[in-house]
């Protein structure tokens, strides 16, 4: 078998839990690894979502940490399209299952965010969370 432990990071976005407002995005730093992938995790949704009543996935990138910009669908991989604002995963219809959308960040900066935007009025939280998993790491073992 192949060693993936020593060649890999994790690290939580938007810990496990029942939302029903907006996160506070953290800074996730990409320093020491040549690629990424976030993994967004959503339960059955806590309310019927439509146009208005909806969950946002935005991924900003940054050189600085400092000042944060949209990416494109020239910075990611598997996903058809991306959102004005960076949306890379929308929520605007019944969600009836728990789902698992992945997005590779093939961009060229240092630092991500991941904010969940959420719209209109949600009376029942929805189960989510998002975990990035950094790749091909410059130094190995990964501690």
């Amino acid at each position: 078998m192949r060693d993936i432990i020593s060649n890999i990071a994790v690290a939580s976005v938007i810990a496990p839990a029942a939302y029903d407002a907006d996160n506070t995005p953290a800074a996730i730093d990409l320093q020491g690894f040549d690629s990424a992938m976030l993994a967004i995790h959503v339960g059955v949704g806590g309310i019927t979502f439509s146009g208005t009543n909806k969950i946002e996935f935005k991924l900003t990138h940054s050189d600085d940490d400092s000042t944060y910009t949209a990416v494109t669908i020239d910075d990611v991989q598997g996903i058809a399209s991306v959102g004005s604002g960076g949306i890379v995963r929308s929520l605007v219809a019944a969600h009836a299952a728990p789902s698992i959308t992945r997005v590779g960040y093939v961009g060229n900066k240092r630092f991500l965010k991941l904010l969940a935007d959420f719209s209109g009025t949600h009376g029942t939280a929805t189960p989510l969370s998002v975990s990035l998993v950094k790749g091909h790491a410059r130094e190995r073992p990964v501690a």
